[in-house]
């Protein structure tokens, strides 16, 4: 909870912080452009401090959007005011951003959706998807969503006419894409331990707990022919669920199909895995 509100002042503050260098890198614009600009870092800045106060999925979607196109944005703005102010700009751009993309920030949105006695911890982003794809996707959507109107509010009407057609129907789909990543979650419940992950399963799986032989950490990349992997690749903060009684997995194989699976054992990759499997020894879930 502290760090929530440290995160929530940090990104109230961007304004100040900030403010001096972006309003230098749009001096030399005229007018409606740096009007423009103004009024969607305004948007941007008021989306990011509502996600935070009113923490849900969709809200970590949008920050993971939102708060890194506002360091490039900072960064992009250094060059065109003092030394002091650049300093300050990358520096409460780049804590708000590191915050705002947080362990304890992404799990406040997950437990804030929790039901009754139940604990999620959020799965690790696929690391494959992390250097590459992601940050492409989070580039195309910012450039995508503020492009078109950027270039008709400087007077391009028929370029900027088609940049929106374009931009702002690419930017919703890479948010439509980017979601599921918000909503994978290794959950503790009173039955034993539930695993969502839309990325790889058709629907989110009970194990039920005296199915569970044990639970324990793995770094290995190799489970045996029958275990299911979901780790996507990422092989920090593993944690294996070897089972005792076969449990069915609906396991996505491709865009539009899936098969039924009974594997001997499960690994997810969990980004707060030690505290996971100590919540998981309180309730009398076998812990290796």
């Amino acid at each position: 909870m502290i760090w929530l509100w440290c995160t929530r002042v940090i990104w109230a503050l961007l304004p100040v912080t900030t403010g001096t260098a972006l309003s230098a890198a749009t001096d030399s614009w005229s007018s409606p452009p740096a009007r423009t600009a103004e009024l969607i870092l305004w948007a941007l800045w008021a989306v990011g401090l509502f996600g935070l106060f009113a923490p849900r999925p969709w809200a970590l979607t949008l920050l993971r959007i939102v708060a890194p196109c506002a360091f490039v944005v900072a960064m992009l703005s250094v060059t065109s005011t003092g030394a002091a102010s650049a300093v300050l700009a990358l520096a409460g751009s780049g804590f708000a951003a590191v915050f705002a993309l947080s362990a304890p920030v992404a799990a406040a949105t997950a437990n804030a959706l929790a039901y009754g006695d139940e604990k999620r911890f959020t799965l690790r982003v696929p690391m494959p998807l992390l250097l590459g794809p992601i940050p492409v996707a989070v580039l195309a959507a910012g450039l995508g969503a503020t492009t078109g109107p950027l270039l008709l509010a400087d007077g391009r009407t028929l370029v900027g006419v088609l940049a929106t057609l374009v931009g702002i129907p690419l930017a919703a789909l890479v948010v439509r894409s980017l979601h599921p990543l918000s909503c994978r979650w290794f959950v503790l419940v009173p039955a034993g331990i539930a695993i969502a992950d839309p990325l790889t399963l058709t629907e989110p799986v009970l194990v039920p707990r005296d199915h569970i032989a044990s639970a324990r950490r793995t770094t290995s990349a190799a489970l045996g022919e029958e275990a299911l992997d979901l780790r996507l690749g990422t092989l920090a903060g593993g944690i294996v669920l070897d089972l005792s009684e076969p449990v069915e997995f609906g396991r996505r194989r491709g865009r539009g199909n899936s098969e039924v699976v009974e594997p001997n054992r499960v690994a997810v990759a969990v980004v707060r895995a030690d505290a996971a499997l100590a919540q998981a020894r309180t309730r009398r879930i076998k812990v290796a």
